[in-house]
């Protein structure tokens, strides 16, 4: 049957394991960055915001010397924390991404399916 160009069952078999292994790995990456509490703050450390991994957020924190300043220096301040934690949130699911799928080679020169 070969001559029909069908993959080998042993090939398509560490595939399906593959497969699984990832989905397993990808649900616990899941789980994982969910429970993350990722900080990021201003400049002057006057506000700070949370994000889970997953850029979910969690909470705020203002100091009350923050909150004596004009609107815009307070704005400013929430702003440059909530992209603190933005920019290391996705850095950090970026990153755990990368170990999950890195190395992996699925590349499995399967005969018809364009390998």
């Amino acid at each position: 049957m070969a001559g029909f160009g069908l993959p080998n069952f042993g090939q398509l078999t560490e595939a399906f394991r593959k497969a699984q292994q990832i989905q397993q790995d990808a649900q616990k990456l899941q789980e994982d960055l969910d429970a993350m509490e990722i900080e990021g703050s201003s400049a002057d450390g006057l506000a700070k915001v949370w994000l889970s991994g997953n850029q979910q957020p969690l909470k705020v924190s203002l100091d009350p010397a923050l909150l004596s300043q004009p609107v815009n220096t307070v704005e400013t301040a929430v702003f440059e924390a909530l992209k603190n934690a933005y920019d290391a949130s996705t850095s950090t699911m970026r990153e755990r991404m990368e170990d999950l799928t890195g190395g992996l080679d699925l590349n499995l020169n399967l005969p018809g399916l364009g390998g």
